[in-house]
């Protein structure tokens, strides 16, 4: 027997205890690109100790301490980025291609004077786009069966969530439903299981209480789209004391600009009960999530020449956690087609929070703070013809904090940051070889750690009003760049090729009998840095 759906619009209310966000949201918001000038990202960023560039007032902001004249630049660039997935012998490949404009700065360099142990009080700005979500991905295939042969499916993951809201609070979204219970804005239902029950995804068990699938062993299709990125402004003060301590101070503006939108659907087969044929049932599920904000940051650096007769550097810095006033909105919408056992044939259902939310997207604000970062940095420089950098930089992801808009932690995802996260590790290594005073060339290179353990997973919590499942366990990034410089009296320009690529394993729901889908991604850009030092 068929459910009755409440399509009442009720009116849009808000609880602090759903929640959406999770912590793959959150390493999305604290990883940062390798982006700057073409100098900059030609020497594989590796340039905290060595300075004079306006991209390290993000790395190392005693870096604009080694100025001591002005200059001002612009950078743009042109990526091609794509990602390859395999799943049980199914091959797919999707590229894209996109421009960008990449960073902007300037430095006003004030020289006090050179009997005075403060030689230099260096000011600077610097844009940046620091990270870019842009990322497609699909994926499709026969879903592998279980331990002993059971199925596999999002369906269960609707059930799950089900039945752990009775566990939690005894509430039986049939029952719900019955009572005319908004089930899309009713604080203590998760929309993966409202979604599922109105769209006859899942049945009343009758044996027992909760609820169980019952449809065959699927053939599932993924499709995922992200855009945006976050935009970081970067304000300097740097001093240059008896040329050999450099200190400064960045205060880092965020604003951040993520949109995903996935589909994920599963077909069963013919479905054949006493000898009645109902035909292929089938569902596709679309999710649409955006989150907005903004956040603020604070980084300070000390660059020092230990040996007076020596070029040779050290340097340090410390970034505060980033803390980030976000707002998030969600929306799904479900096309399903089922068996009807009154008519004995399929029939349809639509599901759409819209329906539910008074036609707008289901959101709330929060909060979210970034694991603090430490930075430890070499430099080297013979004459004025090489210079070589390296760099290591450490961020506890487990560390990173989820609240709500008015402070208290979030229960659900702090804990699930501990246990699922670790720190990652950066190494970055680069070299610039000046062929004649004019010209350059730079190498370098950088490898990022992986955020996530191998059992990591989207931990939904019973009333999440999330309904993408999907989740991707990253591994190491590895950045390969080069670059080639020109410098005249005045005018430079930067040229720099970046190649950067990383797997990871991609599960389209959460089932711990589930295969995984291999998936590489890789990005090749191209950049272009104009300036004038005067």
């Amino acid at each position: 027997m068929k459910k009755k759906i409440n399509i009442a619009a009720l009116a849009l209310i808000m609880v602090a205890s759903a929640s959406a966000q999770t912590i793959y949201d959150g390493a999305k918001f604290t990883q940062k690109d390798l982006n700057g000038t073409a100098r900059f990202v030609g020497m594989g960023g590796a340039m905290g100790a060595l300075g004079g560039d306006i991209s390290t007032m993000g790395t190392n902001p005693a870096g604009i301490g080694i100025y001591r004249s002005n200059d001002i630049m612009g950078t743009f660039g042109f990526s091609s980025f794509g990602s390859e997935s395999k799943y049980e012998g199914s091959k797919f490949n999707v590229d894209k291609t996109r421009g960008s404009f990449d960073n902007i700065g300037f430095v006003f360099s004030s020289k006090i004077g050179n009997q005075t142990a403060l030689r230099y009080v260096n000011f600077g700005f610097s844009y940046t786009r620091s990270k870019s979500f842009d990322k497609y991905m699909t994926m499709e295939g026969l879903i592998n069966l279980g331990p002993g042969g059971t199925i596999l499916s999002q369906t269960n993951q609707m059930t799950n969530q089900a039945n752990t809201m009775i566990k939690e609070n005894g509430d039986f979204i049939s029952k719900l439903a019955d009572d005319k219970i908004n089930l899309f804005t009713d604080s203590q239902t998760g929309w993966l299981a409202a979604t599922g029950w109105n769209g006859y995804l899942y049945n009343l068990n009758e044996n027992k209480d909760g609820y169980i699938g019952y449809l065959p062993q699927p053939y599932s299709w993924y499709d995922g789209h992200e855009k945006g990125g976050i935009n970081q402004y970067d304000f300097n003060v740097a001093f240059n004391i008896s040329d050999r301590v450099y200190l400064g101070l960045t205060i880092g503006a965020y604003d951040v600009n993520y949109s995903k939108t996935s589909t994920y659907g599963e077909e069963y087969g013919e479905y054949i009960v006493e000898n009645v044929n109902y035909g292929t049932p089938s569902y596709e599920m679309t999710t649409e999530n955006k989150i907005d904000g903004s956040g603020v940051d604070f980084k300070f650096g000390a660059i020092v020449r230990p040996f007076e007769d020596s070029p040779f550097r050290i340097g340090v810095a410390v970034h505060t956690p980033t803390f980030y006033n976000l707002k998030i909105k969600t929306n799904v919408r479900a096309v399903t087609y089922t068996p009807d056992f009154d008519s004995k044939k399929l029939s349809e259902a639509v599901v759409d929070s819209y329906d539910f939310t008074n036609g707008v997207d289901y959101g709330y604000d929060f909060r979210f703070r970034t694991p603090w970062k430490y930075n430890l940095s070499l430099g080297y420089t013979y004459g004025s013809s090489f210079a070589i950098g390296a760099e290591y930089e450490y961020q506890d992801y487990s560390a990173m904090h989820f609240s709500y808009s008015d402070g208290e932690a979030m229960g659900w995802q702090n804990p699930t940051a501990k246990e699922m996260l670790k720190g990652v590790n950066t190494f970055r290594i680069g070299a610039e070889w000046k062929v004649i005073p004019q010209f350059a060339f730079r190498l370098g290179y950088n490898y990022m750690s992986a955020a996530f353990k191998k059992t990591a997973f989207k931990d939904l919590s019973y009333n999440s009003i999330n309904t993408d499942t999907d989740f991707a366990n990253a591994k190491a990034n590895n950045n390969y760049t080069l670059g080639i410089g020109y410098r005249g009296s005045t005018f430079y320009a930067d040229l720099a090729y970046m190649y950067s690529t990383y797997k990871e394993d991609f599960y389209p729901f959460d089932d711990g009998a589930l295969k995984k889908t291999d998936v590489t991604n890789s990005r090749s850009k191209v950049m272009m840095t104009l300036g004038l030092r005067f």
